[in-house]
């Protein structure tokens, strides 16, 4: 997971147009060590910042792109991507700019990645419980400005419903606001507890906004401990893989 290898992102698979180009990064590639073993994108969680710094100019160079980066802090603000070093506090970002990548850093959060289907805008959302029931998708979506039934979403790893155990609030926070939400909750190990399906709750939201092309979903950041970090998992110490989109 370290060494001198290159990143081994995981590109969507996805109708989007030839000039769209994405894909999430895995452990793989990086040359963090530890509890932040491979290619570990945050500043924030204890690693070594010259390794951080690395791991960044790595994916830079194997992407080919400027990742605009963010302060997130699982919110519903969406921000314009611009390079430099200043990071803007917000979850979600959007652009209309070649060679800028919107990007958003995860472990165990849902990053949704978005583009409309003439390859002029694109967009990258971090979707953890509370922004995605706060509502940063439907923030994103304005943002880009286009008809949702022209745009194109693809959902990156995330945990899965076996490993996502939520309280009732977090059940209620979204059955309040989308009845059909029901249907992503099953029933916990013990009493008021539920095991929460982040890509369903990410799918229903987008699908009410009118958004009809929904791909991705699937994996676990939590079981695929050899190709993810996972805050559940390994705490808050836990490394952040990354998910970006850009325009050639």
């Amino acid at each position: 997971m370290s060494g001198t290898a290159a990143p081994t992102p995981i590109t969507p698979d996805w109708p989007a147009p030839a000039r769209v180009r994405a894909y999430s990064t895995t452990r793989a590639g990086g040359v963090s060590t530890g509890a932040h073993a491979g290619l570990n994108l945050a500043t924030h969680v204890g690693d070594d910042p010259a390794a951080v710094a690395a791991n960044r100019q790595r994916l830079a160079r194997h992407a080919g792109v400027t990742p605009c980066w963010l302060e997130q802090v699982h919110g519903v603000d969406v921000a314009a991507a611009m390079p430099g070093d200043a990071e803007p506090c917000a979850d979600a970002s959007f652009t209309r700019t070649p060679g800028r990548a919107c990007v958003v850093m995860t472990a165990d959060c849902l990053p949704v990645l978005l583009c409309d289907v003439a390859g002029r805008v694109v967009a990258a959302a971090h979707a953890g419980w509370r922004g995605l029931a706060g509502g940063v998708l439907e923030n994103t979506l304005d943002a880009m400005g286009e008809a949702p039934e022209n745009l194109l979403a693809w959902l990156g790893p995330a945990i899965s419903q076996p490993a996502f155990e939520v309280g009732e609030e977090v059940r209620t926070a979204f059955v309040r606001h989308l009845a059909e939400a029901e249907a992503a909750f099953a029933p916990g190990r013990a009493a008021g507890k539920w095991q929460a399906d982040l890509y369903l709750l990410a799918r229903q939201r987008l699908a009410a906004r009118g958004v009809r092309h929904i791909s991705g979903g699937g994996r676990c950041t939590f079981s695929e401990a050899e190709h993810f970090f996972s805050a559940r998992r390994d705490g808050t110490r836990s490394g952040r893989q990354a998910s970006l989109i850009w325009l050639a």
